[in-house]
């Protein structure tokens, strides 16, 4: 991933970070236009929207029934979160990129 989008407006890390609320739609309208908009002009963050959201469309076939640990989501958001975490760390030490 580049950092940042199109014209540079949102940086990936943001849009990462706010991937499943926006899929889940959760977020307010002119943050989901911001993440519309960054995904028009970023390839990697798009890619990583379509697997996100195959992943949950899967979870909801398959586990949609079964019960969830109240939780779970947290413990998954903040994995989630610390992968993104170290992902932007690695972008920013990588010499010629922006973060």
């Amino acid at each position: 991933m580049s950092g940042q989008g199109r014209d540079g407006e949102t940086p990936c890390s943001e849009v990462l970070d706010k991937l499943y609320t926006y899929i889940d739609g959760e977020l307010e309208e002119n943050n989901c236009e911001q993440i519309r908009q960054h995904l028009d002009g970023c390839d990697p963050c798009l890619e990583e929207y379509g697997l996100d959201e195959a992943v949950k469309k899967l979870v909801a076939k398959h586990c949609g029934c079964d019960p969830v640990p109240l939780d779970l989501r947290d413990k998954v958001l903040g994995r989630l979160a610390q992968a993104r975490d170290e992902q932007a760390a690695r972008e920013a030490a990588e010499p010629g990129t922006v973060a």
